[in-house]
């Protein structure tokens, strides 16, 4: 791993325009090249503002935040995409493209090439003239992941990329995220469930402000899942415990 951080966030509060309050508060944490990082928080947590923070969308209210000079890459939830256009997986993946460009330059036979390998990365090679809109939505998750690989961020953040996904798509879609990693980016995940994020090598439990950070080993003990998500959490059997997401259990421990 690098010794110097690719991301550094110290004491930073964002609120959105008219708030009273902040909408997240208290966060210091580093991100080093290589690291994967689970995101974890309940609905409403500060897990999408803190994503706005990192790609620009939202100004930082206090503290400091130190980032790339390229910002961030951000795969949403594929529930959230437009899947009216009429565009295929292939011009999904080009548009990645687009956030490293001078805004009077088109992609051009170098970006496309990238936009090519990217979807075989992600196992799309025979998809790329799809319809994205005809894509089953663990495609449609793999084209927007392939569409950050084309932007070549350094850190790449994702909105519960596996919510939704069948086995084979999630287990791919894993040796991607440990390959990112493996070339040096840092890969921001957020997620609810908790075995996923043991599987990661660093923990940012938030709750509109930062509970805790560290490796899961250390930070996904009892008493910070209880405060990071308060009443949201269910006994399963001894010693069995699981986080209420939208009315159902989720990861358990």
């Amino acid at each position: 791993m690098s010794a110097q951080p690719i991301l550094v966030a110290d004491d930073v509060a964002a609120s959105y325009p008219g708030a009273r309050v902040p909408a997240v508060a208290s966060l210091t944490f580093e991100v080093r090249a290589g690291d994967q990082v689970a995101v974890l928080g309940p609905n409403g947590g500060g897990k999408s503002t803190l994503f706005r923070l990192l790609t620009g969308e939202l100004n930082v209210g206090g503290g400091r935040l130190d980032l790339p000079a390229r910002r961030c890459a951000f795969v949403p939830q594929t529930e959230r995409s437009r899947l009216d256009f009429p565009v295929s997986a292939l011009d999904v993946a080009l548009m990645g493209a687009v956030s490293r460009m001078a805004w009077w330059r088109r992609p051009g036979r170098a970006d496309r090439k990238l936009a090519r390998a990217s979807l075989k990365r992600v196992g799309l090679g025979d998809r790329m003239d799809a319809s994205f809109g005809n894509l089953s939505g663990g495609q449609r998750q793999r084209v927007l992941v392939a569409r950050a690989l084309v932007q070549d961020a350094p850190i790449v953040l994702l909105d519960e990329p596996f919510r939704g996904l069948d086995a084979a798509s999630t287990e791919l879609l894993e040796v991607v995220l440990r390959e990112l990693a493996a070339e040096g980016r840092g890969v921001l995940t957020a997620t609810h469930d908790l075995e996923q994020a043991r599987g990661a090598d660093l923990v940012l439990c938030l709750n509109r402000v930062q509970v805790a950070f560290g490796p899961p080993q250390t930070t996904l003990r009892r008493e910070v899942i209880e405060r990071t998500y308060g009443g949201n959490l269910v006994e399963l059997g001894p010693d069995v415990t699981g986080v209420l997401t939208d009315g159902h259990p989720g990861g358990a421990s």
